[in-house]
């Protein structure tokens, strides 16, 4: 399958990106940076630069990638997780806008599985509202949701500690999104049991 990844350089992309090489689909990683392409590379996917925001161009990346299927794991959130509420329009922006213009580049490449990024620990307000609104679109497209505990291990905001529950190990969660590629559509859960 010739996978597009949204979200490539991200926690669980930068993992998902060698188990689907691994198992022999063909992955394109998106990111902003040109620093992070060589990287991409270096897993063993063609390097897609540019922005979700760039809807034409995003389009023509995603229909030059010639996608079977693409997976928007993209999110807008800080290093420092005390910074995050200010960050809360920002991933609210790429949940909604993100997600509309992914979907629509998805559709002109004909793309037949959609999966996207969600959370199983729902947030209140429009953070609350965008997590929803990026739900309802990927299911009205026949997309899957996949609802992430919170997620742990290196390079994540619990490195050494565990988050409460609803979680699950970053690694985890890369291993059970590949599985995920080739299955159902609707609401999947990520979490440990």
């Amino acid at each position: 399958m010739r996978v597009f990844i949204a979200g490539a350089t991200g926690v669980i992309g930068i993992r998902l990106l060698p188990l689907l090489v691994a198992d022999g689909h063909e992955a394109t990683g998106m990111t902003r940076s040109e620093q992070k392409a060589d990287a991409l590379r270096a897993l063993g996917a063609e390097p897609a630069i540019c922005d979700v925001y760039d809807a034409e161009a995003l389009r023509e990346a995603v229909v030059r990638a010639d996608a079977d299927a693409v997976v928007h794991l993209l999110t807008d959130l800080p290093d420092d997780m005390d910074e995050i509420d200010e960050f809360t329009a920002a991933n609210a922006r790429i949940r909604r806008e993100g997600t509309r213009n992914l979907l629509a580049a998805a559709e002109a490449a004909s793309a037949s599985r959609f999966l996207a990024e969600s959370l199983a620990a729902r947030p209140d307000g429009d953070a609350g509202d965008a997590v929803d609104e990026l739900e309802r679109s990927v299911l009205a497209a026949g997309g899957v949701v996949l609802r992430y505990g919170w997620l742990y291990g290196p390079d994540t905001y619990y490195e050494r500690d565990l988050p409460d529950p609803p979680r699950i190990h970053v690694d985890e969660a890369a291993r059970r999104t590949a599985l995920e590629l080739e299955r159902g559509t609707g609401i999947i859960e990520l979490v440990e049991p």
